[in-house]
């Protein structure tokens, strides 16, 4: 079992590691020297550290677990691959990604779609992307205020623990607020009933804002369909959904043109940037920590910037990693019986599914 890690997350930690370890398993730890965890803490529980990378030459019965994307490469993939690999839902470039199992006999188990019996999923990072959303989207909404000329909001870091991104969201809403006249933002989630939302509001909440300026929606408010003139009056828009089919835009450009228009923030944690169905169509590419925001060309002000960051978990690495792996674990305890395992036997039969549906 070989662990690869990105975006200093990791699927597996210290603590994980040790339970595989102490049930019988061979756990190999690529180094890394972005992991949130030194690889001397996995040493120091017993693990083996093998050179980054060198999964790819690693015996074909060895299970390659990582958590984001393989970098982009066209080699046959021999291993069975347990990650997010983003290609099950028609993504741009699926077919490109999914082939590779096949073309070199390997599987792809995807994290995405590990579910329990009620069809939940067994692990995600959806609390931590919600917190981590909802953080950088007041960040932005106090960086319009405080620099009116237009200014991009420059990069942004991780940090080392829940507290010290608490302290900074606080300073952040101070600073807007005074330029704001003493208003604070009317922040809108929808989503506000899965893990992801319940991480946006739960931010919203231990930074101070009030309970009445976080408008909690869910499937009942959207069952009418958008687009929403309640997103555009709010300050901030936090998209939390799971999108699985087609709907209705919940904002388009056409409704940016109101002139009720609050709305200059948007974070789409959900961030299905690239998917057909996308809900908020007005952007088109992902942002990162690097540049955070996309500017979105409006006819009038206030300006709008919309955050599309695909690994928003990573500002805060380690607690989103303990909770992530802490929940895995009991399915990774059962790979070792994956063939009679309920929870990688569903993953297996998705696998095949869609690899039946590669063009020909």
């Amino acid at each position: 079992m070989s662990g690869t890690i990105l975006h200093l997350r990791s699927e597996i930690t210290p603590t994980t590691t040790k339970a595989l370890l102490d049930a019988g398993y061979i756990v190999n730890i690529e180094r890394s020297p972005e992991r949130i965890f030194d690889d001397s803490e996995f040493k120091n529980v017993g693990a083996t550290l093998v050179p980054e990378g060198s999964w790819v030459d690693a015996p074909t019965d060895h299970i390659v677990i990582g958590l984001k994307e393989l970098p982009v490469e066209d080699f046959p993939l021999k291993h069975t691959h347990v990650q997010f690999a983003h290609c099950y839902k028609n993504q741009g470039g699926w077919e490109d990604v999914l082939s590779r199992f096949p073309r070199g006999n390997g599987t792809l188990l995807d994290l995405e779609f590990l579910t329990d019996e009620a069809g939940r999923r067994v692990a995600a990072f959806g609390y931590h992307a919600g917190f981590a959303g909802s953080a950088l989207a007041i960040q932005t909404w106090a960086w319009q205020l405080t620099h009116p000329a237009g200014q991009p909001l420059p990069g942004v870091s991780s940090y080392a623990n829940e507290g010290l991104l608490i302290g900074d969201v606080k300073e952040w809403l101070a600073d807007g607020s005074r330029k704001a006249g003493g208003k604070l933002p009317q922040v809108l989630v929808i989503g506000a009933l899965g893990r992801c939302g319940k991480g946006a509001v739960d931010l919203c909440i231990k930074a101070g804002l009030p309970k009445e300026n976080v408008l909690e929606w869910d499937l009942p408010e959207t069952a009418k369909g958008g687009p929403f003139s309640e997103i555009i009056e709010s300050d901030i828009f936090v998209n939390c959904i799971y999108l699985a089919s087609s709907i209705p835009p919940f904002v388009d450009m056409k409704s940016l043109e109101s002139p009720s228009r609050k709305l200059s923030v948007i974070c789409d944690v959900s961030c299905d940037t690239t998917n057909p169905y996308n809900p908020i169509p007005i952007y088109t590419i992902n942002s990162t920590f690097a540049n955070p925001i996309v500017p979105v060309k409006v006819k009038q002000n206030p300006p709008l910037s919309v955050i599309s960051i695909d690994h928003l978990p990573s500002l805060l690495p380690r607690e989103a990693s303990e909770a992530f792996s802490s929940a895995l674990l009991p399915s990774l305890l059962q790979l070792e019986d994956r063939k009679k395992s309920r929870v990688w036997k569903q993953a297996e039969q998705l696998f095949n599914e869609k690899v039946a549906t590669l063009p020909k």
